[in-house]
C-alpha cells in the first residue's frame, strides 16, 4: 500500500510538472500596448516575412497572392500541415485578433485561445521581430481581401497530435538570440532582421536534428528537403560563391548570374523579394556574404 502511495504521488507530481513545463507562454498583453499600425510599413513587413507564399491559395498569381485563404501543404517528417486562412474575415480567418494575438502567434507560437501552434509556422524566427513591426503589419493584413475559405486539419499522427508537447519543443528550441552576433554596420544589423527574423531563411536552408530544431552550428548551409525531393541549397559562402550584387539581382529578378532563373519554392520567395527596397536586397547580400562559412552541408 506505501509503494502504490508513493507511485500515486510521484505520478501526480510528474504530471504536475509536465503541466507546467508545457504550458503556453505567451509575450504579454504590455509588448503590444499602444502600438497604432501603420498599413504601409506593414506591407514591406508582409512581403519581407514571405506570407504570401503559405497562405496564398496554391497556385495564385497577381492580385490573388494578397488574398490569404491558406490551403498550402508543407510536408514534414513529423507530417503535413496546411497553411491557414489569415484573411481578415472574422470568421473563417483572424479578423477578429488583435495585434497582441498576432504578436502572441507569431513570436510565442501560441493562438488566441491558448493552444500551442507548430513550428512549421516559423514563430521560432519571427520571435525576434520588432513588436512595432507586428502593428504595422496587423494593419496593412486588415486591409486585404477576406476569405471564408475553411482551414484544413493538419495531417499528423500520434503523438504529435499532442499540442501539450510543444510547450517542452519550445523550451528546447524557441529562442530569441541571433545566429550572427557581431553585425557591426546598420546594413549588416538590416539584414540580419530581415533574414534571421522577418525572412526566416534559416528554417529551410539549415537542417535540423531529430527532435525538429535547427542545428545553428550548420546555418544557412543547407538541408534536406522535407518535401523529400533533392536539397535545399548552402547559401553560406561555403557554398555560394556570388557577388552581393548578384544575390540582390537575384532576389530582386530571379536570374542568377549564369542566366538561370529561380524555380521551385524559391520563386515563390522571389515574388515576395522582388517587392522589397532595393537597399534592403542589399543587406540581405551583405548579410549572406558575412555569414561563416558551411564547407558542407549536414546530412
Amino acid at each position: 500500500m506505501k509503494a502504490f502511495v508513493t507511485l500515486l504521488f510521484l505520478a501526480v507530481l510528474g504530471g504536475a510538472v509536465f503541466w507546467y513545463v508545457t504550458r503556453p507562454g505567451t509575450a504579454g498583453a504590455e509588448t503590444y500596448a499602444g502600438l497604432t499600425g501603420d498599413a504601409a510599413r506593414g506591407e514591406t513587413v508582409f512581403w519581407a516575412g514571405g506570407c504570401a507564399s503559405c497562405h496564398a491559395a496554391p497556385g495564385a498569381e497577381g492580385e490573388e497572392r494578397l488574398v490569404m485563404a491558406g490551403g498550402t501543404a508543407l510536408a514534414s517528417s513529423f507530417g503535413t500541415f496546411y497553411a491557414p486562412n489569415i484573411s481578415p474575415d472574422p470568421e473563417a480567418g483572424i479578423g477578429g485578433w488583435s495585434v497582441a494575438d498576432l504578436g502572441n502567434a507569431m513570436q510565442a507560437g501560441v493562438a488566441p485561445g491558448g493552444a500551442h501552434l507548430y513550428p512549421a509556422f516559423p514563430y521560432t524566427s519571427y520571435t525576434k521581430a520588432e513588436p512595432q513591426d507586428i502593428a504595422d503589419l496587423h494593419a496593412f493584413m486588415a486591409t486585404l481581401p477576406a476569405s471564408d475559405a475553411a482551414n484544413k486539419a493538419h495531417d499528423v499522427g500520434f503523438p504529435y497530435t499532442i499540442r501539450r508537447l510543444l510547450g517542452g519543443w519550445k523550451s528546447l528550441f524557441l529562442d530569441d538570440a541571433w545566429v550572427l552576433t557581431n553585425a557591426t554596420t546598420d546594413r549588416l544589423a538590416r539584414g540580419r532582421y530581415l533574414v534571421e527574423a522577418l525572412g526566416h531563411c534559416g528554417e529551410c536552408h539549415t537542417p535540423r536534428n531529430r527532435l525538429g530544431g535547427l542545428d545553428t552550428a550548420n546555418w544557412l548551409g543547407g538541408a534536406a528537403n522535407p518535401a523529400g525531393e533533392g536539397r535545399i541549397p548552402n547559401i553560406t559562402p561555403g557554398g555560394l560563391d556570388w557577388s552581393e550584387a548578384d544575390i540582390a539581382e537575384y532576389l530582386k529578378s530571379g536570374f542568377t548570374p549564369e542566366f538561370d532563373v529561380a524555380g521551385g519554392e524559391m520563386a515563390e520567395v522571389v515574388q515576395n523579394t522582388a517587392q522589397l527596397s532595393d537597399e534592403d536586397r542589399a543587406s540581405i547580400a551583405a548579410y549572406l556574404k558575412a555569414v561563416p562559412a558551411v564547407e558542407s552541408a549536414a546530412q
